[in-house]
């Protein structure tokens, strides 16, 4: 089956070569914004997420009915380190909740009408602990990666992204540690419910990670998610790379999908144009990340599930935004008067 990324010189140049939004498209859809029978702006960021939806999709309407939820899992070696509270097994359990239909994506996917695919990534081969050697092999990066890319598919009007991992928390700060060049201190939180001393241990597993891996990261972005990260947020770097090769707007959900494109975004801060954060998370960085990344969040519900719930619940908003655009009367089909252009100037 071909692989979107067979090397990782063909990772690092679809980064290097990503499209762009559509300028065309995105001037038509402001001009039919104005024509709607509302006053210009009246529905805020419902606009804006129309707007951006038609930048991308190739007729220049914002469609948001086909929209995948594809959360990856994956465990990591560095949980030896004592970094979360909870076994590496739940990991697994997990994803047979999320199989069995009793997990909150199960719920809110459900709820709001959305596909789900969860994708199990060598639940039984754990990444190597990254305070000692890197998390993966080149080879298992790049399965990852092209994972990622694989569950993308065709056909989708969005794709939204989820994970699970325990001790994933730990890997996203060293993620953004490393591709940012700052201390563990800076990005680690109480992840599933550390007290200071485990918020504590975490810092210093990052900075240790950090430290060995210091010579190899200055590569690039493949680099650091080979040394630092894990198979699930490999997978999310992959699918967000193939989505916007497919013209795929994305929902970015929590901390751990955000913070997994860190190192394409400290290379190429385009990586952005085609996503969407979906909320921000409790955990404390995300916010941070967010601002830093100039993302503004549709939601703040106080939510540091993971899983893609945050985003999941972001797309009924999304949802909304394009139904207004391509529903709503113009002001010559409804006749209704427009604003004179007196007043207007």
């Amino acid at each position: 089956m071909p692989r979107d990324f067979p090397t990782p010189e063909d990772f690092r140049e679809a980064l290097g070569n990503l499209p762009r939004a559509n300028a065309a498209l995105e001037l038509k859809a402001r001009r039919h914004q104005d024509e709607l029978t509302k006053p210009p702006g009246s529905l805020g960021r419902l606009e804006e997420i129309a707007i951006h939806l038609a930048s991308w999709q190739a007729d220049g309407d914002p469609r948001a009915e086909r929209i995948k939820v594809a959360v990856f899992a994956g465990n990591h070696g560095v949980t030896a380190q004592g970094v979360s509270p909870y076994p590496a097994a739940v990991t697994a359990q997990m994803v047979a909740n999320f199989e069995a239909g009793g997990a909150a994506i199960n719920a809110i996917t459900s709820s709001v009408g959305l596909e789900l695919e969860v994708v199990a990534l060598q639940l039984n081969a754990p990444t190597a602990d990254i305070t000692t050697a890197p998390a993966m092999s080149e080879a298992e990066t790049l399965d990852a990666l092209n994972a990622g890319a694989g569950a993308v598919g065709e056909g989708l009007d969005i794709l939204i992204l989820g994970e699970m991992g325990i001790g994933n928390t730990t890997i996203a700060a060293a993620l953004c540690a490393g591709a940012l060049s700052e201390t563990g201190a800076a990005w680690v939180g109480p992840g599933t419910g550390h007290d200071a001393q485990g918020i504590a241990r975490k810092a210093a597993a990052v900075d240790q990670a950090v430290a060995r891996a210091a010579r190899e990261i200055i590569a690039g972005p493949f680099a650091v998610l080979r040394q630092l990260g894990g198979r699930e947020t490999a997978a999310i770097a992959g699918a967000v790379v193939a989505a916007r090769r497919k013209r795929i707007p994305v929902i970015l959900d929590g901390f751990v999908v955000t913070a997994s494109l860190v190192p394409l975004f400290a290379q190429n801060p385009s990586i952005l144009e085609h996503c969407i954060a979906g909320h921000v998370s409790a955990e404390p960085a995300h916010r941070k990340l967010l601002q830093k990344m100039q993302l503004s969040p549709l939601l703040d519900f106080g939510m540091r599930l993971g899983e893609g719930t945050g985003a999941a619940l972001a797309a009924a908003i999304v949802r909304a935004a394009a139904a207004t655009h391509t529903q709503m009367a113009t002001f010559d089909a409804a006749a209704v008067e427009k604003r004179s252009d007196a007043e207007q100037n």
